[in-house]
C-alpha cells in the first residue's frame, strides 16, 4: 500500500511540474486607445485614456511606459511597448514598438489563436 502512495504521488509530482502556465503581464494597450491620444494633452487625460502606466522611472519622471508580454512555459510569445514622453505635463512624443493590436476585441482573438 504504502508503495502505490509513493508511486501516485511522485506521478502526481511529475504531471505538476509538466504543466506550463500562460504569463500576462502589463497593459493591454490598443491601437485605438493610442490614436485617441494627441499631443499637448495633460498627463491626466492620458492616464484617464491608458491607466496607469507599468513603469515610471523616477530618474525619468517625464517618460511613461505602457508594457505587455505574454509568455507560455517561459518562452516569449508577445511582447509590445508603447512610451510617453511629457514636458511641462503635456504630451509631446509617442513612440511604439511592438504588433499593437487595432482593438481589445482583435487583442482577445489573437490570444485565443496563440
Amino acid at each position: 500500500m504504502q508503495k502505490i502512495l509513493i508511486i501516485l504521488t511522485t506521478l502526481l509530482l511529475v504531471s505538476a511540474c509538466a504543466h506550463k502556465i500562460e504569463v500576462q503581464q502589463g497593459n493591454l494597450v490598443t491601437l485605438d486607445k493610442v490614436s485617441q491620444l494627441s499631443l499637448g494633452m495633460k498627463q491626466q487625460q492620458v492616464r484617464f485614456l491608458l491607466g496607469t502606466p507599468l513603469l515610471q522611472d523616477p530618474f525619468h519622471k517625464d517618460r511613461w511606459d505602457y508594457f505587455y508580454s505574454l509568455a507560455d512555459g517561459g518562452a516569449l510569445k508577445t511582447q509590445r511597448r508603447v512610451s510617453l514622453y511629457f514636458s511641462s505635463g503635456r504630451l509631446i512624443r509617442i513612440e511604439k514598438k511592438g504588433d499593437i493590436p487595432a482593438t481589445e476585441a482583435e487583442a482577445i482573438a489573437e490570444k485565443a489563436r496563440e
